[in-house]
């Protein structure tokens, strides 16, 4: 959770501006496919037995026709609570439904937007490696609110008429016109509405070996401030959503979302309580994409009985996360606080990091940290690939954004997967690369779960699942387990 703001190492060389619709910048994106199979990071804890192998594909361009839902109760910065149904045509059309709720299981609905437009997918991403760059043309925003207290929290947020609509006469249930080409966009702003999501895609397929597949829609992160949101111009992604044709089974989530329309949003079955018990090691399931370029995989162990965890980040320069540049290996002490009053099942937390270790993995790297002042990262010009370094003695790593030691106040939450599998969300990194040091910089939003490896059982009430210790398939790099 620890030392995302750290530096990507991946160099932006712009050597001038393309001309064609589809030009890329470097060798890997020349093919209509990034393949990777099993990445060398990947500690296949997540996979119970040889046939849940899966390999991965991601086209460039992305193929968008069809249908895309939200396979889960989706939280955005602030919070707010939603679920996403996305539908592409093949003449460019796009038809998005976006269901907002007053709570983080999706179970109460306050309001519902239908959003129109035209996207325009453009060139591969010269910031985000393996994604694509695009243009959305919005025609029309309508609204329908699902109760009178829905309707009383939009009065305090939006103008007090909007587009003609007067909010002291909205009846739940009717669609009201908020945006359309012959009207401005005051209203939207209100509501800090903005499909900038829409400026970055990637679409992955995953091939399994018993002969079904799963294909997700990344769109563009949503800034975690406000105030920034509807200008951001997003570097990272959202979690994904699924095809609905090509979702992972079973996905009831996934029905209810692709059933659902504007004046019938889809209310989510409440989840089996899983109690926030850490103790153990949790892994990511796939390459995580974060926002100004960077792409990792986190491996977290806690011991709740010292209160002592450890994290490590292993930094790569592409998508698929198979070109390391290098790792971090950060520890330390927490605290568990009280529940969040923001999100439900959500607990706070207070993280102590008192030991940073890195690695360089690449010449670049280690040529860049030789380079930086005596005293301010490691021993200096000390730096080889493949070594160790302590940084704690030099307090961190300037060129790394690295201080020790430090402090962080997090954000847990613990949720089951389709197969009833613990997965461990854990707060969202600021945009802007700052460090939630104080409590109002506290996360609101969380990043990519990871899914439990081995230690102590995570009790869930209800299901009467016990993790058991992962099982190793292959070992392509050290066990995980």
């Amino acid at each position: 959770h620890c030392f995302l703001t750290a530096l990507s190492f991946a160099a932006l060389l712009v050597v001038g501006t393309g001309t064609k619709l589809w030009e890329v910048p470097t060798g890997p994106f020349t093919s209509s496919s990034n393949f990777s199979e099993n990445p060398q990071w990947e500690p296949h804890c997540q996979y119970r037995n040889v046939q849940d192998r899966v390999r991965i594909t991601a086209d460039i361009p992305p193929r968008l026709d069809g249908t895309w839902v939200s396979t889960s109760c989706e939280v955005r910065p602030s919070p707010e609570f939603l679920t996403r149904s996305y539908t592409f045509h093949p003449n460019r059309h796009f038809q998005a439904l976006q269901h907002y709720y007053t709570d983080s299981g999706c179970e109460d609905p306050s309001y519902s937007l239908i959003i129109r437009g035209k996207i325009r997918l453009r060139q591969a991403s010269w910031i985000t490696r393996g994604g694509t760059e695009a243009e959305h043309h919005l025609t029309k925003v309508g609204i329908v609110v699902h109760s009178l207290a829905a309707k009383q929290r939009l009065s305090s947020r939006l103008p007090s008429t909007c587009v003609g609509l007067n909010l002291g006469q909205v009846v739940p249930g009717k669609f009201y016109e908020l945006y359309s080409t012959r009207a401005g966009r005051g209203c939207l702003a209100a509501l800090g509405f903005s499909m900038m999501e829409m400026s970055l895609v990637r679409v992955e397929t995953q091939y399994h070996n018993h002969g079904w597949k799963v294909q997700e829609l990344f769109l563009g992160d949503i800034h975690t401030d406000w105030t920034q949101r509807i200008q951001y111009k997003p570097t990272g992604y959202q979690q994904p959503l699924q095809n609905a044709m090509h979702h992972i089974h079973p996905c009831p989530v996934c029905a209810l979302v692709y059933r659902s329309t504007e004046q019938r949003p889809p209310v989510l079955p409440r989840s089996p309580v899983a109690h926030l018990s850490l103790g153990g090691q949790w892994v990511s399931q796939h390459c995580e994409t974060r926002p100004n370029v960077l792409f990792l995989t986190r491996d977290f162990t806690f011991d709740p009985h010292q209160h002592a965890w450890e994290g490590i980040y292993r930094h790569y320069s592409d998508p698929a996360c198979s070109q390391p540049t290098f790792t971090l290996r950060a520890s330390g002490h927490y605290a568990q606080g009280n529940p969040s009053v923001k999100i439900s099942g959500a607990s706070e937390f207070v993280f102590k990091v008192t030991q940073v270790r890195a690695t360089a993995m690449e010449v670049p790297t280690a040529k860049l940290l030789n380079s930086t002042k005596p005293g301010k990262c490691g021993q200096a010009r000390g730096w080889e690939v493949g070594v160790e370094q302590d940084l704690t003695p030099t307090d961190g790593c300037t060129v790394l954004g690295i201080k020790l030691p430090h402090k962080e106040y997090e954000l847990f939450k613990i949720e089951l997967d389709h197969r009833k599998h613990p997965l461990l969300f854990i707060g969202e990194r600021p945009t802007d690369g700052s460090s939630p040091d104080r409590p109002l910089r506290r996360p609101t939003s969380f990043q990519a779960p990871m899914v439990f490896c081995s230690g102590r059982s995570t009790q869930v009430s209800r299901s009467g699942f016990k993790s058991k210790q992962c099982i190793l398939l292959t070992l392509t790099v050290a066990a995980c387990c």
